[in-house]
């Protein structure tokens, strides 16, 4: 098989804004071709001094470079991450280097929950569910049957759509890394 058609395949990311609440969960698994080559990466992580939360679809160098450029993005902006994410989507579509990058993320604050992708996407969810990454269909169906079919708290929707994916994604395992903000009890949780 050419070096071109064996691609590197993960993450499942789910994010999800309920009742003043956001979560943002990611499996671990990493594949390569049809070898399962790490299962406890950490594709979800906070930033902003806590106050953003954000997780990575995509190359894990590429969403490495993304997350660091996203980062001073919000440094710049004094937190505000609209503001943020906009100027992030102008300059990841018109960079020569960075519009080559394959990757995509998902980001939220206390009030915002947005997807973000290098043709220059900057997109808010009408439902409050946003999913991408391999198993991202599978969690996002499940997420939305969660929130339109239960009172779960943001935090036990995403988990349960993540551990939903991975039954059904061969890219997306059930070692789950979920942050929350506005969430009883506190922000960070590994399951």
């Amino acid at each position: 098989m050419s070096e071109a058609a064996q691609r590197i395949r993960s993450t499942t990311i789910v994010a999800v804004r309920r009742g003043g609440q956001v979560a943002v969960a990611g499996d671990g698994q990493v594949t390569f071709d049809k070898t399962v080559l790490k299962s406890g990466a950490r594709k979800v992580r906070r930033m902003y001094n806590g106050r953003v939360l954000a997780g990575f679809a995509g190359s894990v160098a590429d969403a490495q470079a993304l997350s660091d450029k996203f980062e001073s993005k919000l440094e710049q902006s004094g937190g505000n991450l609209r503001r943020a994410a906009v100027e992030f989507a102008k300059e990841w579509r018109t960079d020569r280097v960075l519009r080559r990058l394959e990757a995509m993320m998902i980001v939220a604050d206390a009030d915002n929950l947005l997807l973000l992708s290098g043709d220059g996407n900057v997109i808010e969810p009408d439902d409050g569910i946003l999913a991408i990454g391999s198993g991202g269909p599978f969690a996002q169906a499940a997420a939305k049957a969660l929130v339109n079919h239960t009172p779960l708290p943001a935090a036990e929707v995403v988990r349960e759509a993540l551990l939903i994916a991975a039954e059904i994604c061969i890219y997306t395992n059930a070692n789950v890394v979920l942050e929350s903000l506005g969430e009883p009890g506190g922000g960070s949780a590994a399951v």
